[in-house]
């Protein structure tokens, strides 16, 4: 029998893990490829995942303060052909692992596998894969971080209402650190290039994180 995915109407990957009940709370939207794992272009080899430790301290914050932790990741690997949401799957499946044995676990997982030149709703620098999370989860999006090593994680953010974004130092974080100042004022402030335990340890020790 041929495996399905969790695809939703227009083709994009909507996976929730851990439904959360209750009141709206602050989500942590996390980019996946140079943020929360080594960066591996066009990633499709379960083996070569590395998680980032300084991206599992934050996850296991969030997890202690029980706010979401959603996965947001472009593949467009899969609009070119390069390989398909097979390989994705075998990919997650091995970071789920790896989550599982470090006592951490995501409640979502958003993948767009769109063009960059398609200007599809769901691929960032649009907010999609941010709104379709909060009409799955109850996140409360403008107390919310967006967190990434792209100045499109953090401009994705923004449009979807965000306050708050972190540009990690990882991956494309340094290549990527101009374009994402530009996108501070009007509402939307971030930090930039700091490990993001630092981030971590913000959740874990002030009450009021989600309001710096």
């Amino acid at each position: 029998m041929a495996e399905r995915f969790p695809l939703d109407h227009s083709g994009q990957w909507c996976e929730v893990l851990r439904p959360h009940l209750g009141a709206p709370r602050p989500a942590i939207f996390l980019d996946r490829d140079g943020t929360l794992i080594e960066l591996v272009e066009y990633l499709a080899e379960p083996d070569k995942v590395r998680l980032i430790d300084s991206a599992l301290a934050l996850v296991r914050a969030a997890n202690t303060r029980d706010w979401p932790v959603v996965v947001i990741t472009n593949q467009s690997a899969i609009a070119r052909g390069l390989h398909d949401w097979t390989a994705f799957a075998a990919v997650q499946r091995r970071l789920l692992a790896l989550l599982d044995a470090a006592g951490c676990a995501l409640d979502a997982v958003m993948a767009c596998p769109a063009l960059p030149d398609s200007n599809a709703p769901c691929r960032k620098p649009n907010p999609g894969m941010l709104l379709s999370a909060a009409r799955r989860l109850p996140i409360e999006l403008t107390s919310s971080w967006i967190v990434g090593d792209s100045a499109i994680d953090l401009e994705a953010g923004k449009r979807a209402g965000l306050r708050h974004g972190w540009l990690a130092p990882t991956g494309y974080g340094s290549r990527d650190e101009a374009a994402a100042r530009s996108l501070v004022g009007s509402g939307f402030d971030a930090v930039f290039l700091e490990p993001l335990s630092t981030l971590a340890a913000r959740l874990s020790t002030d009450p009021s994180s989600s309001n710096k």
